[in-house]
Formats: structure tokens, C-alpha cells, sequence
């Protein structure tokens, strides 16, 4: 057996594992090693599960051993968003106030899933305080830094999802996505994510933020291993109301299909403004790659961002009032701020937000009689600097925090599946969202498979580590 699987995929390690050139053993401690070795600067682990990771990896080992087939993910080491349910663990979703809950009794769906297939959970990992955050900066577990350059945000709020795979530590990691916390760290890291369609994949035993608009998702350095970890999670859950009830559609095997026949437009209007020129830049070249040259109008985009804000906030807040009322100096301030700000929005504003969800959704959906994906920047830049507060867009000053998310919010705000691809430019990578209609995460997928192949969307090793 080999010594190492540092750098390899999570579909070469599986094959190797399967065939016994390494063992999950080898494979558990090298990933356990690179965690020890780099997330003193990252700081992308709350919680390292070492001893729970060598028992699941001997398991791994007596199973192939005894000849049984594990799994397509055999002996794959990954972490998962603190706000997962890890059995044992308090499910902080990244806030002070939830160190004090018992430890989880069950693992999530999604946990269970990814182990059923043979894969290896390592740890948990760092988030913004109850995933309302576009940064990856906590103020109670410290920033989660980006593996190209430590001195800039990793993205959030599933920072320290993009940063263990971005930096390497994992090939796969599990976040949450509402307003673009999975497409957000995915463009700041450069790696790529996968937001499915609303109600794809289970949701339960995570902690909430949303309940309308929450999505769970992978995140990979290659898209075989961004589908590998898809297919795995799929299937109907009792235990989360949302999750749907259609069949399991595999898309691993679909991804060598391409995109021919497929229409690719660009999303215009609202989606080329207030860009830099990276973001410009890499628009245009998936575009050009794809011999994109359509420009599709999404209606009322900077409205549907407006409308997300309203049911955002008012929803989180909901559901925080109890310990805002309580425990309110335990919060991030500029969490508990937003959240009290929620909690005073007129019910009248509300229910005209889900009105024009209904509407703006109709509207979306009838975009995609007439094209397959539409491309859209990921974020408007590439990863601020750590506690940078402002940056200037289209000449005018706005917060960062705030805006980071400007387009993403309007797509999963209707619950649109989407595929986060990485454009690797000098100094830093930047992402651009491939945008497929609800459950076609399969032509999303084939789509971001493609650009892999071409060389145009691709995960750059890490320069900051």
C-alpha cells in the first residue's frame, strides 16, 4: 500500500481503497495529518472527529477485506458545516449560544448518507453565527481564512467548508446555501458547489435558518467528485417535510454526456451590474467557452433580492426571539442587529414578499422553455480582505457583508438548483453559477463537467498554505 493520498480525488481514493492500494486507515490519518499540519492558519475545524474517523476507517477496511462493496466513496475522508447534527457534538451553527445544547443523539440524513456509501466524516467546520453571514468571519470561533491568501475572507456563511476544501485538508465538504452560502465560499475559495433545487436533499437533523429557503449541498475540487457526493445524498426523507418525494435521479454517470444540444444563455440586465472586472471577466470567458452569445433577461432580479432580505430576516428572526430576548449580548452584534430588524418588519411587507415570489418564480421558470442554463456571476468580486467593511460598486460605497451575496440571493430565493464553477485568475479565483431549471441539477452538472474538461472552470491548489 501506498503511503499517502494527499492531493488525490475523492473518486480516485474510493478506487483505491476499493481495489486495496491504500487502505481508509492510510487514507483517515493523512487527512487527520494535513487538518494538524494547516488548520492552525485556516481555521477551518471547530471539531476534529479523529477517533470517530479511525473507527468508521477500520470498518471501511474489514468490509473491503471481507469482500463486500462499501461504496462509491470508500475510505473518503470529508467535514461537514457546524450546523450538521454530528452524534455527540452540540450542533453549534456557529454561535455562542448553542455550545450550551446537549450533544446531538443522531447524526444527519446527510451524514448517514455519505457514511452509508462509505465515506469518512472528519470533523465540523467553522461557519458564520447562525448562517447569516456572506464573509466567513465568527466572532466567537475567529475567521475562517481563504487558502489562496489567509489575509481575505473565505466566504460565507459555510466558510470553513470552502476552506478545508479549497486548502486541501478534505476532497469533500457539506454546507448549507439560503441566500449563497454555498456559492459564496465556492467562488472566494475557488473549488466547486452544488446548490440543489429546493427540496432535493434532506435537511434533517441540521440546524435551521430558513425553513423556506434552506438548502443542503456539497462542495468538491472536481465536479466527478461534486456528483459523487450528490448522488449519495439523494433520496425521500419523512423526517424533513420538504425534501421531495421523487425518485433518486443519479447524474455521476451522465456527466461524460456534455453539452451538446444544450441552449446556454447569459443572464443580462440586474446580472451585469455592479461587478468588478474579474467577475465580468469570468462571466465572459464560461461564455465564450460555451459559445454562449444569448442574453436572457431574469424579471425583477434586484426586486426578488429585496423580497429574499424580507422573508429572510423575518424568518430568522422568528425563530431567534426567544434568545434574542434572553440571551441578546451573545450574539454577533451585527447578527442580532439584522435579527431585531426583522422582528419589527410589517406582516403586510411579508406577505407581499411571497406574493411576488410566486410571481417572480412563474416568471423565472418560463425562461427555461427556451434555454437549458443561464450563466451568472457567483459574486461580484473576488475575496475581500478580512474586516473589510465597504467596497465601491458602480462608483457607489456599500457594505460588504451585506452585498457579497447581490447575485446570488435572487436564485435561491425561488429555489433554482446551481452549479458554482471555479474561473481561476491571477491573484485570486472567482465563480460563476451555472443555473439549470428545478431538478435538471443533471444539465447543471454536465455543464460545469464540460468547462473541467476545457480548461476554463478548475480548483487551483492552494497559495496561501
Amino acid at each position: 500500500m501506498t503511503a499517502s493520498s494527499d492531493g488525490m480525488s475523492a473518486s480516485d481514493i474510493a478506487l483505491a481503497v476499493a481495489a486495496r492500494r491504500l487502505s481508509a486507515a492510510e487514507v483517515t490519518e493523512a487527512a487527520l495529518a494535513r487538518i494538524r499540519k494547516h488548520d492552525g492558519l485556516l481555521n477551518a475545524f471547530t471539531d476534529v472527529t479523529a477517533e470517530r474517523a479511525r473507527a468508521k476507517a477500520r470498518e471501511v477496511d474489514a468490509a473491503i477485506a471481507a469482500g463486500k462493496n462499501v461504496g462509491p466513496l470508500a475510505g473518503v475522508p470529508f467535514a461537514v458545516k457546524n450546523l450538521f447534527d454530528v452524534k455527540g457534538l452540540s450542533t453549534r451553527a456557529g454561535s455562542k449560544i448553542n455550545r450550551d445544547l446537549p450533544p446531538a443523539a443522531r447524526d444527519a440524513t446527510l451524514i448517514e448518507r455519505m457514511e452509508a456509501s462509505g465515506a469518512v466524516l472528519v470533523g465540523a467546520l467553522n461557519m458564520g453565527e447562525y448562517a447569516y453571514d456572506f464573509t466567513g468571519e465568527n466572532v466567537h470561533d475567529g475567521p475562517s481564512r481563504n487558502p489562496h491568501d489567509p489575509t481575505r475572507m473565505s466566504g460565507g456563511s459555510s466558510g470553513g467548508s470552502g476552506s478545508a476544501v479549497g486548502g486541501g485538508l478534505v476532497p469533500l465538504a457539506l454546507g448549507s446555501d439560503t441566500n449563497g452560502s454555498i456559492r459564496v465560499p465556492s467562488s472566494f475559495c475557488g473549488i466547486f458547489g452544488l446548490k440543489p433545487t429546493y427540496g432535493r436533499l434532506s435537511r434533517a437533523r441540521s440546524y435551521p435558518f430558513v425553513a423556506s429557503l434552506d438548502h443542503l449541498g456539497p462542495f468538491a475540487r472536481n465536479v466527478r467528485d461534486l456528483a459523487l457526493a450528490y448522488d449519495a445524498m439523494q433520496g425521500g426523507d419523512a423526517d424533513d417535510a420538504a425534501c421531495t418525494t421523487r425518485p433518486v435521479e443519479p447524474v455521476t454517470a451522465q456527466l461524460v454526456q456534455g453539452v451538446g444540444g444544450l441552449k446556454v444563455a447569459i443572464a443580462g440586465g440586474y446580472f451585469q451590474n455592479n461587478l468588478f472586472p474579474e467577475a465580468q471577466e469570468a462571466v465572459a470567458r464560461v461564455a465564450g467557452a460555451l459559445g454562449a452569445t444569448e442574453t436572457v433577461v431574469i424579471p425583477e432580479a434586484a426586486r426578488a433580492r429585496a423580497a429574499a432580505y424580507i422573508i429572510t430576516t423575518t424568518e430568522g428572526a422568528s425563530l431567534h426571539l426567544d434568545r434574542l430576548r434572553k440571551r441578546p449580548r451573545d450574539f454577533d452584534p451585527a447578527v442580532r442587529d439584522r435579527l431585531i430588524a426583522g422582528a419589527m418588519v410589517p406582516a403586510v411587507l411579508v406577505d407581499r414578499a411571497q406574493k411576488f415570489r410566486r410571481w417572480y418564480r412563474a416568471k423565472v421558470l418560463e425562461l427555461f422553455k427556451s434555454v437549458d442554463v443561464i450563466l451568472a456571476p457567483a459574486t461580484p468580486c473576488v475575496a475581500p480582505k478580512l474586516g473589510q467593511a465597504t467596497f465601491v460598486l458602480d462608483g457607489v460605497e456599500l457594505p460588504v457583508r451585506a452585498n457579497i451575496g447581490i447575485h446570488t440571493q435572487p436564485i435561491s430565493f425561488i429555489g433554482l438548483p446551481v452549479v458554482a464553477v471555479p474561473v481561476p485568475l491571477e491573484p485570486m479565483p472567482i465563480g460563476v453559477q451555472v443555473i439549470a431549471a428545478p431538478w435538471r441539477e443533471d444539465i447543471a452538472l454536465r455543464v460545469a463537467h464540460a468547462l473541467e474538461k476545457m480548461g476554463v472552470a478548475a480548483a487551483p491548489g492552494p497559495r496561501g498554505i
